[in-house]
C-alpha cells in the first residue's frame, strides 16, 4: 500500500467553504491531489491511501484519510462519474461536515476524518513503513531505494511549514526529489506513482 500525506497550511478545516476554491485556503490544490492520488485511465487506484492534513481556520488541525479502493464516491448510485474539482470538493466538505470531538470517524467506507496534527500522522505511518519528503536537494528518486508500502509527503503551494519542517527532523525520513524542475503537487505524485509503478512497488 502506498501512503500520500498532503500538508496544507491554510485549507479549511470546516465544510462551510463556498465554490471558490481558491478563497478556501486552496482547496483546489487538495482536489486536485485527490483526483491524482486515485484517477489512472479506465480505473481507480486500489492501492493508495491518501492523508489529507488541513491546519486553516476555523478549527485545525483536520486529519482526512481517504481509501477509496474501487469507487471514489461510495453514496453515489452511479457506477462512474466524471472526474472534477466540484464533485471532489463536495466530498471533501461532505467529510469535513461529519466531524466530530474527540473520535476518529469513518464517514464512509474507506473515509476518515479526525482531529489529528501532521507530525503525529506521519510518526503513525512511519512505525511500519518508510517515510519519503519530496525536496528539490533530495536523492534522485530513480536511484533512491524504495521498500514496498512507502510513505510520501507532499506540501502545498508554499511547502512544508519552517516549524513543521523542525518537527520533521525529529522523525526518521528520506528525502527524495523528481528533479531539478518545481513542479505542482499533483504532478510531482504522478511523476512518483509512476515510478513506483515502473518498479512494480506497491
Amino acid at each position: 500500500m502506498r501512503h500520500f500525506v498532503y500538508y496544507s497550511a491554510k485549507a479549511r478545516t470546516t465544510g462551510n467553504f463556498g465554490d471558490d476554491l481558491m478563497k478556501a485556503g486552496r482547496m483546489d490544490i487538495a482536489c486536485q491531489i485527490v483526483i491524482m492520488a486515485f484517477f489512472i485511465s479506465n480505473k481507480l487506484r486500489d492501492n493508495v491511501k491518501l492523508h489529507l492534513v488541513f491546519n486553516g481556520p476555523p478549527d485545525p488541525t483536520k486529519h482526512l484519510e481517504l481509501f477509496p479502493g474501487k469507487k471514489l464516491y461510495p453514496d453515489d448510485e452511479k457506477e462512474e462519474r466524471d472526474i472534477s474539482k466540484k464533485d471532489v470538493a463536495g466530498l471533501i466538505k461532505k467529510l469535513l461536515y461529519k466531524y466530530k470531538q474527540g473520535e476518529k470517524r469513518e464517514v464512509m467506507p474507506g473515509y476518515y476524518i479526525e482531529k489529528k496534527n501532521f507530525i503525529d500522522v506521519v510518526n503513525e505511518l512511519g512505525k511500519d513503513s518508510t517515510v519519503f519528503l519530496l525536496d528539490k536537494k533530495g536523492e534522485d528518486i530513480r536511484t533512491a531505494e524504495i521498500p514496498e508500502n512507502p510513505v510520501f509527503i507532499l506540501g502545498d503551494h508554499e511547502g512544508i511549514p519552517k516549524d513543521e519542517m523542525k518537527r520533521l527532523k525529529k522523525v526518521n525520513i528520506k528525502k527524495v526529489s523528481v528533479g531539478d524542475v518545481m513542479y505542482f503537487a499533483s504532478q510531482a505524485m504522478t511523476i512518483v506513482q509512476n515510478e513506483l509503478d515502473r518498479r512494480g512497488i506497491e
